[in-house]
């Protein structure tokens, strides 16, 4: 005997009573396992067509127009070119093909996008593609996970939101690790779902080490998906409480395996012949784990942090409290559519508190709750570095809130709770979208009255659908519109608009922001002087050939080196002439120059696509290389040029030491508008 889940099929929820429909006619109890033994039906019609329309709707938003981006980070852009063209630095995810410093971060992100340029060569579009394709990725399995336990509309409904948000249009056509890191936790997620179906341990072992792969992306971060995962496999799971422990256990140790057989390579690797584990104090990769990008972001207290955090109070990163996401940096990257999520689910977990523990439908709300409460709150309260665009893990989560919630509420359509429910988060939405849209006060101002009318009507209209039950998809499909409006112009500009830089946002400026780069620039008050840099680097930039949207980043730039010289959020800008300099006998260098900065030496280094050292890593403050080391390297004639440069941590530390020592060893000379030193004549 078949028996058909009708919420997974026809779009119609099952009775809340934990009935389940037989061959469309009559009803009976469902056995102990019948929610996860009963096979769903090919859903409707529509359902295949409009999936396909929604895949292609996210490739098009993600894939087209990416070279305006330029080399979009050119701090990890730099990492991907030595990748491509050394499998050490590839191994290690350094910033130069030399190896000398890697990046901040672990490689698993530099790998595929080094992979792409190997095969395609060296171009934006190459870097940026596979992030792109991620993107794509993320919303098929996110309808994916929703669809296992909960109708076609609520799966491409979560597709679409997500497709709709405006920082994920933002990270999905950039290249930090955020990509690849939301495409992985997604993916964990529904290895989790199918885990929880029939209790198998190879679905639960695939999701350990989907979360190890992500801890080789951004390290610690993709843990905060780890209470989501283990607490819906607890409570869900068919299995002994016992056998369930175990399972995660097993989990757990995929995690470590799938994880730490590089963290070990590293480890074990004599430091004398690997790169310097850029953003470290210790040259450990450990160490960079529980410090700098560990626990210093969520007290404050990073050693050699862009600009520090404050312990207690966020610091030059925002006030901390419950809203941050909510505030003006925040909101219009992810907030639009988190109050109403938030209380559809909680009203959802009402409706569904008489199913059997079994229960796919209540498994899916307490997973993807669990995760954005979790995720939210430690992004909330974290006084360390936080930018904006961090916010993109929250995503899938409040993507997959919305569809599974809106879609069960709305086929309970018939209880007051339910409708009631639609009819307030579809008014608060409105009024909190006006909110958001009038903070970009230059941005399609005539918007946010058009979607708090429209909001405010289709709540009325849901109000009224107990006595009109033939208004339902129209005030549905106002409601949709309303809600949908903000999010989606603000990834339209997002989408239409290039981002470069270490510090990105979606949409247009926003007044109250608290630092960053958007479309339009910085915006004041994250960094000390930000304003003043806005104007500077918009100015300085547009003379060296570059755009106000990217180099606004060079207001922090370094004193010093000249015309072209970079700064400490965006790459330099070399001149024709210096180019031509630099790629003079390249090949009888191991590095054609150094500099102070990694931004600094990625701009000379992709306009050559030669080695450049990073001296002192991403701001210049890492112990690399020591003066010593430099010095050697140079009688030995490994480096051929230095080009001067300061950063935040002038003054001070080994970049300061080497600067000092080439300034009074060698001569300098003027190439264009830059200092260059050549470290093969003395003086």
């Amino acid at each position: 005997m078949t028996l058909s889940y009708t919420a997974a099929g026809s779009g119609e929820a099952p009775p809340l009573d934990g009935t389940v429909r037989r061959g469309g006619a009559g009803t009976r109890r469902r056995p102990p396992l019948g929610w996860l033994t009963a096979r769903r039906d090919d859903g409707p019609a529509w359902e295949r067509p409009a999936l396909v329309g929604l895949l292609v709707a996210a490739a098009v938003a993600y894939l087209v127009g990416l070279s305006a981006s330029g080399w979009a980070n050119s701090f990890y852009s730099a990492a991907v070119q030595a990748g491509s063209v050394s499998w050490k630095a590839f191994l290690f995810g350094s910033s130069d093909a030399g190896s000398s410093i890697t990046v901040d971060k672990p490689p698993a992100s530099l790998w595929v996008m080094a992979l792409s340029v190997r095969v395609f060569g060296l171009s934006s579009w190459a870097i940026l593609v596979p992030q792109a394709l991620m993107g794509v990725a993320t919303v098929g399995v996110l309808y994916a996970a929703v669809r296992r336990h909960a109708s076609a509309g609520a799966a491409l409904l979560s597709g679409a939101v997500l497709l709709l948000t405006p920082v994920a249009a933002l990270m999905f056509r950039f290249n930090n690790p955020d990509a690849l890191l939301v495409l992985l936790m997604t993916l964990a997620a529904y290895t989790v779902l199918r885990a929880v179906e029939g209790g198998r341990t190879r679905w639960l072992l695939a999701a350990g080490v989907l979360v190890g792969l992500g801890f080789l992306t951004k390290q610690l971060q993709v843990f905060l998906v780890l209470p989501a995962l283990s607490l819906t496999y607890l409570l869900f799971s068919p299995r002994r409480v016992g056998a369930r422990v175990l399972q995660l256990l097993g989990a757990g140790l995929a995690v470590v395996v799938s994880a730490g057989w590089w963290v070990a390579l590293v480890e074990l690797w004599p430091a004398s012949s690997r790169p310097y584990i850029g953003g470290s104090t210790d040259n450990s990769f450990l160490g960079l784990t529980f410090g700098y990008n560990g626990l210093g972001r969520l007290t404050g207290d990073e050693t050699g942090s862009v600009g520090g955090g404050g312990a207690g109070g966020g610091g030059n990163w925002g006030e901390t409290g419950l809203g941050r996401l909510f505030s003006g940096e925040f909101g219009g990257q992810i907030a639009w559519l988190v109050p109403a999520a938030l209380v559809m689910a909680v009203v959802a977990l009402v409706l569904l508190r008489r199913r059997p523990r079994l229960d796919g439908q209540r498994a899916q709300v307490v997973l993807w709750l669990t995760w954005l409460l979790v995720t939210g709150l430690v992004f909330s309260f974290m006084s360390g570095i936080i930018h904006a665009y961090y916010s993109v893990a929250l995503a899938p989560a409040v993507a997959a809130l919305v569809g599974v919630t809106a879609s069960l509420l709305w086929s309970h359509r018939s209880s007051a709770l339910a409708l009631g429910t639609l009819a307030v988060a579809t008014a608060g939405t409105a009024v909190w979208s006006f909110v958001l849209l009038s903070r970009s006060s230059d941005f399609l101002p005539w918007l946010s009255w058009v979607v708090l009318v429209a909001g405010v009507l289709a709540a009325v209209g849901l109000v009224a659908l107990s006595l009109r039950p033939s208004m339902a998809k129209a005030v549905a499909a106002v409601a949709l519109v309303a809600s949908l409006a903000g999010p989606l112009a603000y990834t339209a500009q997002t989408v239409s608009t290039g981002h470069t830089g270490s510090i990105v946002s979606a949409g247009p400026t926003v007044a109250g922001s608290m630092g960053g780069f958007g479309g339009g620039g910085m915006r004041g008050g994250g960094f000390p002087g930000a304003q003043q840099g806005t104007q500077q680097g918009t100015q300085q930039g547009t003379q060296a050939g570059g755009t106000a949207d990217g180099t606004a980043a060079q207001g922090f730039r370094m004193q010093g080196g000249g015309g072209g010289t970079g700064g400490l959020l965006n790459g330099s800008t070399p001149s024709a002439e210096l180019v031509a300099l630099l790629e003079q006998d390249a090949s009888s260098y191991t590095w054609v120059a150094a500099t102070v900065g990694a931004n600094n030496a990625a701009g000379y280094q992709l306009a050559t696509q030669e080695s450049v050292m990073p001296i002192g890593g991403f701001n210049g403050t890492d112990a690399s290389p020591t003066l010593e080391q430099f010095q050697t390297w140079v009688a030995e004639g490994e480096v051929h040029y230095f080009i001067p440069g300061r950063t935040g941590g002038e003054g001070e530390g080994t970049a300061a030491q080497i600067t000092a020592w080439v300034e009074s060893t060698f001569t300098a000379q003027t190439v264009g508008s830059t200092t260059v030193y050549d470290l093969t004549t003395g003086s």
